[in-house]
């Protein structure tokens, strides 16, 4: 089967290499909106498509990781759910977590990819060798990506771009084939 998405070839060029992604939370992988009771934070939205392509991507060999300033049980239970182990919850300042966490896995930057929405992640999109963002970022993140995504924070966003990073790896083909199964 000749998959349905394409994407440019100058695109695809930039997006070679990433080993790792690093991810903020809220504006990327939830809506931005904060749901709140009486007890604090209890609810947040996560997408499936988004949380289908991080699998994807972490079965392709290149690390899904998260770093947000903020932390909650509902987050952390998501990350779990999809087996994220290389997290920083509570990192107001995000660019010294992400050289810790880039150290811990033997990666630099030019093997980094970054999603952000807001000016607490402009440190990661400079430094990353492929730095993304959703049509809902801020205008100074859409301004310093290298690709803004068609959907936004929270609905598919973070799977679009795993989409875009299992292409330029050669996986997204072999990745789908795996789905589809035995031709009828």
């Amino acid at each position: 089967m000749q998959p349905a998405q394409t994407w440019p070839p100058e695109l695809l060029l930039r997006a070679q290499g990433m080993r790792v992604l690093l991810l903020d939370v809220d504006g990327v992988l939830t809506d931005g909106g904060l749901y709140y009771g009486a007890e604090g934070e209890l609810l947040k939205r996560f997408n499936t498509l988004d949380g289908h392509g991080l699998k994807l991507l972490a079965r392709a060999g290149i690390v899904p990781a998260v770093i947000s300033g903020r932390d909650s049980p509902a987050l952390r239970q998501r990350l779990a759910a999809l087996g994220i182990g290389h997290v920083r919850l509570g990192s107001e300042d995000k660019l010294p977590a992400a050289q810790a966490l880039l150290q811990e896995l033997g990666i630099d930057w030019s093997q980094a990819a970054a999603m952000g929405d807001d000016w607490p992640d402009l440190p990661l999109l400079r430094h990353a060798a492929f730095a993304c963002a959703p049509p809902n970022a801020h205008a100074e993140v859409r301004a310093l990506a290298h690709h803004v995504t068609a959907l936004p924070g929270g609905g598919g966003a973070a799977r679009e771009l795993c989409d875009l990073l299992l292409a330029a790896g050669g996986h997204y083909r072999r990745l789908l084939e795996q789905h589809l199964g035995p031709t009828p």
